[in-house]
């Protein structure tokens, strides 16, 4: 799954606030983060090291809007409606109680706004797009497009607007 797959279906936006969901080395975060011209970048990670690596990666490049927020994806630490859009990419079947991390994710993103999931088949913890839709519209989330195949893709869905 490419950086600019994802980034294309994302489609941030110059002034937004964007939050992605376990960073790692910054492969997906760096890409983002350049076209979120006077907008910001929270990544959010249960592991200190890969945040400090990110956010120093991100200075290293000269892009001085990405955060960094340690603590678990069960429990978010921010306010409803805060974000934009918010993303993940190989992170969501390494949580162990995926639900709760899409609840919250339901709740931190603005109605109106997306959030994007990428997978790969070779991630030893691969969510299927089925079980992906499954649990997203569960938790309040609508499916709007996939790219790619079920053995690698990024899928779409929105935060229904306000009743």
């Amino acid at each position: 799954m490419s950086a600019r797959r994802l980034v294309d279906l994302l489609d941030p936006r110059p002034g937004e606030r964007l939050l992605e969901i376990g960073p790692g080395t910054g492969y997906y975060t760096l890409p983002v983060a350049e076209r979120l011209d006077g907008g910001r970048l929270e990544v959010f990670d249960l592991q200190r090291e890969f945040l400090d690596l990110v956010t120093e990666r991100a200075r290293g490049r000269g892009l001085g809007n990405v955060v960094g927020w340690q603590g678990d994806a069960r429990e978010l630490l921010f306010e409803a409606d805060r974000f934009d859009g918010a993303f993940l990419a190989l992170v969501l079947g390494e949580i162990p109680d995926q639900d709760a991390a899409l609840r919250e994710l339901a709740r931190v993103v603005k109605p109106g706004g997306r959030v994007v999931f990428g997978e790969t088949a070779f991630d030893p913890h691969h969510v299927t797009p089925r079980t992906l839709k499954r649990r997203a519209e569960a938790a309040g989330l609508r499916f709007e497009r996939m790219a790619g195949t079920p053995a690698g893709y990024v899928a779409r869905f929105a935060v229904p607007a306000a009743a």
